[in-house]
């Protein structure tokens, strides 16, 4: 029984737990839903509900006075808030993923996904941003059940084939340019990498042993250091003992892979080995009959012997 609950948890057969929250972390039915809505405790995922708020949020396209708004403007401001929460939520942990919902629902409008890569980073967000405001309007922050963007996203949007608009109750993830996406998450990629390759014990004991002004005579004496010692590496590798799959002719040039036969060199190669094969198939069989007439030569002249031997002392 057990089993079967744990493999239906969050589907649609599971009549307790509500299935649009556990994907999506929001319900249209909110808290008249007949299901639970199961909040978790910890998650590496966290929702600042409400947060975004475009430009045309009572119309489609038009501004607050009725008038109309050039597309261009509406990512422009898009990406500048996208830009400044990422760089404002980056200061807790690294982000993973960063999803802003293009959805017109009461429950989904201007829902931020924060996905980081540590639970602990997603937990020191939730303790710094409650209570914080942000464009006058106070931040709602929580833990959320979303941990797969595939599953919560529609399909249909991301082929521009989606019939039900912005009240679809799957997300309607809005897009950043590739070059603020490289921008932001390269920039945290090169800080992680950077941070784990050098350690602050190596920059600063580094830095306190070279002396000032002895920086392109240090790079003169790495430079000799790593020329002797590829150059030792290469005398190991091209040593006897230490050829692991490299063959070379004894002109020291590398065999090159050989020219591929046409069918009639082939046919003839084969016909070579097969009378090879044949011929020496022969002479093993002349061999062992060889053998064998040696042994019926030598059984026939020692009972030849023994006959002698009985009339002789009859």
């Amino acid at each position: 029984m057990a089993e079967h609950l744990a493999s239906i948890f969050g589907t649609e057969k599971d009549r307790v737990n509500c299935p649009f929250y556990f994907k999506i972390g929001a319900c249209r039915h909110g808290d008249r839903c007949s299901r639970l809505h199961t909040k978790p405790s910890i998650s590496p995922t966290i929702l600042l509900s409400n947060m975004y708020q475009r430009p045309d949020m009572i119309t489609p396209g038009v501004d607050a006075q009725g008038n109309p708004i050039d597309p261009r403007k509406i990512q422009q401001h898009f990406e500048a808030f996208y830009e400044d929460l990422f760089e404002e939520l980056s200061k807790y942990g690294q982000i993973e993923s960063l999803n802003i919902c293009d959805n017109l629902a009461d429950h989904m409008v201007g829902n931020v996904y924060v996905q980081f890569r540590e639970e602990e980073h997603a937990a020191n967000a939730v303790k710094n941003l409650s209570g914080r405001f942000y464009a006058a309007r106070p931040i709602i922050v929580d833990f959320s059940p979303v941990t797969d963007f595939r599953e919560a996203t529609c399909r249909q949007y991301d082929e521009n084939t989606c019939s039900r608009g912005g009240y679809c109750n799957f997300m309607h993830l809005k897009r950043i340019s590739r070059e603020l996406r490289r921008q932001l998450f390269g920039r945290s990629k090169r800080r992680r990498s950077h941070s784990r390759s050098r350690s602050p014990n190596r920059r600063r004991s580094s830095h306190d042993e070279r002396p000032h002004g002895s920086r392109d005579h240090s790079r003169r004496y790495n430079d000799r250091d790593n020329y002797h010692e590829s150059q030792s590496r290469r005398r190991r590798s091209t040593s006897p003992g230490h050829r692991r799959g490299r063959s070379r002719s004894p002109g020291g040039k590398r065999n090159h892979s050989p020219i591929r036969e046409g069918s009639e060199e082939r046919r003839a190669k084969i016909e070579q080995w097969n009378r090879e094969r044949e011929q020496q198939e022969n002479a093993n069989n002349f061999e062992k009959d060889a053998a064998n007439n040696n042994n019926e030569n030598g059984s026939n002249e020692y009972l030849q012997n023994d006959d002698k031997n009985y009339q002789q002392q009859e």
